[in-house]
């Protein structure tokens, strides 16, 4: 043993593990009167919010939530979820936060899976919520948010417990537990489970605190910036920005459901600085009508979800956003590489640039490690742009793994790496671009055809609003492509000019064979529901 090691030792004075949670103590003792958290009328500070939160991980409590427990919340942007982010982890257990927009069966599914102890809900839910409990083995706690700024005629008491009622149970002077192991189970977040049951990701304290502060340094965000919750706080934790924004005393502005007009009324009235949303929202904000575009300062915003079309930059920049283009997945805790802008690129024209902006990027400060490697030799691909291999990860912000599923686990991380089932490319300098889904690549005549590379070509259309491509059945070729889009508002367009447009930049191999205009399935999250697309091709002639 070498000098190092012999009495220099881990104890209370130099580890203390880490956690997020500690971020909104912090806010709380530096800024107590800042203003924190604001929805519609309500506003409220840092001491307010973290008393809130301590008042009501001690009602958990009294009601036998404990370490390792499953709490989980199917609620809108409102303060309710922001608040669960640290009043369910602070009694030791486990958020669990469902999409909104799930089937009944779905959720009744999440509850059975995850032995869900409390279920807090937004009353316009109702007829989802009271489907799935028919079928869940063992009830939960039902506890109401009650909005004034849901749909009234939706609303109906579900519970036993109101929100506001069950908080004021608890004890102000509630001292949270800090886990004794960093490692210990934080979030359950549901995958989208379109072949089969969703699995549970379940992250940990130590991953939400390092992807909270590697997304601050990623995005070069400030201390005290504007934050308005575009992305939904259940998807991947809202991207972990909960925990992200108390840590830079920044204020969290809430926005219920996605609405235009909307962001652009908060934007301008709290002076908004940064959002996130996946390209189907910027795609929404850049069709808005001419009189909701009016920005009075820059506002950066962060999208992922689904590889963006370049044109989608150029349409942004126009406005004002300045948009920065990330990559994840539900089991990285969102993000872990970044299309980290080189000043080199400063020169060349638009197109060019809003080209490299669409690449997924180089990996995060807080990821160790992203490659493109050959899944079948474990070899990484040549750096050449061209040789497609998948994306794996290694790090601090891989998940802990699959709730009950210790197969699936022991498959997605194989080989010392997580396995995304993103097909890629990397260039020259390290720049990875998504291909495809490895489950969304068209095989044609025994030629890869990557369903994005024509969704971007066809995006450049001025009538094409939203694109998806996908595989259609073919008895000669096996698959060829085949193209669904909704268009723009008042611009006509017809399948034989979109063709030809096509035809005009891309291999005649990779111009779709079959082009229907429709309004495409999205996920809550704005996400093109492939799966039912594939559905549709199979039954067109």
């Amino acid at each position: 043993m070498n000098n190092y090691e012999t009495h220099l030792e881990k104890n209370e004075a130099n580890f203390v593990p880490l956690t997020p949670l500690s971020f909104l103590e912090r806010a709380k003792d530096i800024y107590p009167n800042y203003e924190a958290l604001v929805y519609e009328k309500r506003s409220y500070s840092w001491t307010d919010v973290y008393e809130r939160c301590t008042k009501f991980a001690s009602a958990l409590e009294k009601v036998g939530i404990g370490i390792g427990d499953t709490v989980s919340v199917m609620a809108f942007n409102t303060p309710e979820i922001f608040e669960a982010h640290y009043s369910v982890p602070m009694t030791g257990a486990v958020l669990n936060t469902i999409n909104v927009r799930l089937d009944a069966k779905t959720v009744s599914y999440i509850l059975n899976h995850s032995e869900a102890k409390v279920f807090i809900v937004d009353r316009q839910l109702h007829s989802i919520i009271e489907k799935a409990l028919i079928t869940v083995k063992k009830k939960p706690i039902i506890i109401d948010i009650q909005d004034e700024y849901a749909d009234q005629k939706l609303l109906k008491k579900i519970g036993e417990h109101e929100y506001e009622e069950f908080l004021n149970t608890g004890d102000t002077n509630y001292i949270w537990k800090r886990p004794k192991d960093e490692w210990q189970a934080i979030s359950l977040n549901y995958t989208s489970g379109t072949t089969g049951n969703p699995k549970g990701v379940v992250y940990h304290h130590r991953g939400s605190y390092l992807m909270s502060t590697g997304s601050a340094v990623a995005w070069n965000m400030p201390n005290r910036l504007n934050f308005l919750t575009v992305v939904p706080m259940f998807h991947c934790n809202g991207w972990g920005y909960p925990w992200t924004i108390p840590m830079l005393n920044g204020k969290t502005v809430c926005l219920r459901a996605i609405d235009v007009k909307k962001i652009f009324e908060l934007i301008e009235k709290h002076d908004i600085t940064h959002f996130g949303g996946a390209p189907i929202v910027l795609n929404m904000i850049t069709g808005a009508s001419s009189e909701q575009k009016k920005l009075n300062n820059k506002v950066y915003v962060l999208t992922a979800g689904a590889p963006p079309p370049s044109i989608i930059f150029k349409k942004m920049r126009a406005l004002g956003f300045e948009v920065m283009h990330v990559y994840g997945l539900t089991e990285t805790y969102g993000h872990v590489t970044q299309c980290a802008w080189n000043d080199d690129w400063d020169s060349l024209d638009e197109d060019k640039q809003n080209e490299i902006k669409a690449r997924q990027g180089v990996r995060y400060p807080n990821t160790e490690d992203v490659m493109v490697i050959d899944p079948e030799t474990m070899i990484p691909v040549p750096k050449d742009g061209k040789s497609m291999g998948e994306i794996m990860i290694r790090g601090n912000v891989v998940m802990k793994g699959y709730f009950k599923d210790k197969e699936a686990t022991k498959k997605s991380m194989s080989n010392g790496w997580f396995h995304s089932g993103d097909l890629a490319v990397m260039h020259p300098d390290g720049y990875i671009k998504i291909q495809d889904r490895s489950k969304d690549i068209i095989i044609s005549g025994g030629e890869n055809i990557s369903s994005i590379e024509i969704e971007n070509t066809l995006a450049k259309h001025p009538a094409v609003s939203i694109v998806a491509v996908v595989a259609k059945l073919d008895e000669k070729w096996g698959e060829v492509p085949c193209a669904f889009i909704e268009k723009v508002k008042d611009k006509e367009v017809s399948e034989r000019e979109l063709i030809s447009f096509c035809k005009e930049t891309l291999a005649g191999f990779k111009v779709p064979k079959r082009i229907s205009f429709c309004e495409l399935p999205k996920t809550s999250t704005g996400k093109i529901q492939k799966f039912e697309l594939r559905k549709i091709a199979k039954e067109l002639d």
